[in-house]
């Protein structure tokens, strides 16, 4: 038998347990970088530990955004991490592939046969939404100088759209003519358009997939309607649909839904791949329809590292990670594929939709059919119900759920909904879960009214 001599390993046990270093004795600095290196180990965990602070990812039924990924695309997500997605000439192969993602998505759009579409990705659905966005302004001033008319009060009208067409009408100098929601509207009704479109008007926003509410406007009405308008008053108004959501949801579940190329009106589409189109976050797609739609002054000839590049962006540098996740999902998931994913969702909105109608309290806004995998609703009795739509997000965020609370846009302010996504990773049974939550919170809130709140507005969720 072997002799063997004991090792003094108490020294070596101390840094074993990151809990017992010497860092985690201390309370991190957070505004200055400290004054010496410290083991990766031991400021992962502190790192970690702080971040369990967050809320839950899956229990967040506010976000739109994927927050479940498979092994491939976390492998993948990996191995791209040092790809600078705007360096085509060095990577050109993730530069192939994006361009693959565009074309199979003016094809998911049914771009028109025989015609040489254009597209890219973005950063996410809101830059390409601004890049859309700058396209028709660009080709709105051209027509107008062409023809030696003023072009200097450039107009956009949409109906109740995310923020960030606030953002680009500011950003880039366009009157933002926001519809007011009718009575028992929840978007743009094309009737409308013919009180705020005018010469000026350099397109019309339609939103497949309403951030407030979830369903979609009817794109092909609103093209019917500015066909109308054009032809009584000659002006031309093209479209752009903010399929931010809708864009990776409709071609699987509602085929029969005509609002993309099909609709000559149609000049360009965006959509957001870390929402429905299920990658991680960080990217968005456009697409013109064809590429004159897209002027020629808006893309930049760059010499970047050596290689000659076009490029349509409001930034430079980014990740490619997120493109090659996109190819993968394509790839793997197939129109079967997604169709599946997008059902299953839609199914879990129903049912909770039709829990939601048998708890007696609420009237149904949007019952998950038709458009998103999603349910809008609000207190069927706001007045007797003994408590707000707001209190009952905050009970339930005791128990982790994140559920937002908010009022329509202008002119229906003063009705308060609660809009609950499913996405991909939120399963049948965590909505049972919820809707158990949801009925204890309301009995609590019945048994034990909240006071009254205080005069001024309550935020329950910012978009």
């Amino acid at each position: 038998m072997a002799l063997h001599q004991t090792k003094d390993t108490r020294a070596e046990d101390a840094d074993t347990d990151v809990f017992t270093s010497a860092l985690s004795g201390q309370i991190l600095p957070k505004y200055r970088i400290p004054d010496d290196h410290s083991p990766s180990e031991v400021v992962y965990s502190l790192l970690h530990n702080e971040l369990l602070l967050d809320g839950n990812a899956a229990q967040n039924l506010a976000t739109f955004c994927t927050t479940w990924s498979d092994d491939g695309v976390h492998r993948l997500m990996n191995e791209c991490l040092d790809k600078n997605m705007i360096d085509k000439d060095e990577y050109p192969q993730t530069a192939e592939i994006e361009a693959r993602c565009v074309n199979i998505l003016a094809d998911l759009w049914n771009a028109p046969p025989g015609a040489a579409g254009t597209g890219c990705s973005t950063t996410g659905s809101s830059e390409a939404a601004m890049l859309g966005g700058l396209a028709l302004k660009w080709r709105w001033r051209a027509r107008r100088e062409a023809e030696g008319k003023p072009a200097d009060r450039p107009n956009l009208v949409c109906g109740p759209v995310q923020v960030c067409w606030e953002k680009f009408a500011r950003y880039f100098d366009v009157e933002l003519r926001q519809v007011p929601l009718e009575p028992g509207a929840t978007g743009l009704r094309p009737h409308q358009l013919a009180d705020h479109v005018d010469e000026n008007t350099i397109g019309v926003v339609a939103i497949l997939g309403v951030t407030y509410t979830c369903d979609y406007e009817p794109v092909a009405e609103i093209a019917a309607a500015l066909d109308a308008i054009q032809e009584e008053q000659g002006w031309d108004v093209p479209v752009h649909v903010d399929a931010a959501s809708g864009g990776f949801v409709a071609p699987f579940l509602h085929q029969d839904v005509v609002w993309d190329f099909r609709l000559p009106r149609v000049a360009s589409i965006n959509t957001s791949g870390h929402k429905y189109g299920l990658t991680p976050l960080g990217v968005g797609w456009i697409v013109w329809r064809t590429a004159d739609l897209l002027p020629a002054d808006l893309v930049f000839d760059v010499d970047y590292l050596g290689g000659d590049m076009p490029t349509f962006a409001l930034n430079f540098s980014r990740p490619g990670g997120e493109v090659i996740a996109q190819y993968y999902l394509f790839l793997r998931l197939g129109r079967a594929g997604y169709r599946r994913v997008q059902q299953a969702c839609a199914d879990t909105a129903q049912y909770l939709a039709r829990q939601i109608t048998d708890a007696g309290l609420f009237t149904l806004l949007y019952d998950g059919q038709g458009a998103l995998p999603a349910v809008s609703y609000t207190l069927a009795d706001p007045e007797g119900a003994g408590f707000s739509l707001y209190d009952l997000s905050d009970r339930l965020r005791m128990r982790g759920w994140q559920v937002p609370t908010y009022p329509l846009p202008a002119d229906r302010e003063d009705t308060v909904i609660q809009r609950v996504l499913i996405r991909h990773g939120v399963t049948r049974d965590q909505i049972a879960l919820l809707v158990a939550d949801l009925r204890a919170a309301v009995e609590h809130l019945r048994a034990a009214p909240p006071p009254a709140p205080a005069a001024a507005p309550r935020s329950g969720f910012h978009h």
